[in-house]
């Protein structure tokens, strides 16, 4: 009996436009309030956008304000320290 192979999730950077399994990045959504939440789960409601776990992409997303594009919404900089503070956790 073969085994079926599970297909790994693969999400873009909107930052990189790197293709990168889930586990490598982390999901910035939008609810449907309008709130900015840090989704460590993957499953939060709302419009979700992906970063690469690295303290450079997320120093380049806030300055580029590229998130903010992509969720339509200001996105305060306590998320970026929120983001920092996960990939220096993370280690």
């Amino acid at each position: 009996m073969i085994m079926k192979k599970r297909k790994i999730p693969m999400r873009r950077c909107v930052i990189t436009k790197e293709q990168l399994q889930k586990k490598e990045l982390i999901r910035v959504v939008r609810t449907p309030e309008r709130e900015v939440i840090v989704d460590l789960t993957g499953k939060q409601n709302g419009r979700g956008a992906y970063l690469k776990k690295d303290i450079e992409v997320i120093n380049k997303a806030q300055k580029s304000k590229i998130l903010e594009k992509h969720l339509e919404v200001e996105i305060p900089d306590s998320i970026y320290d929120e983001l920092r503070q996960i990939v220096e956790e993370q280690n």
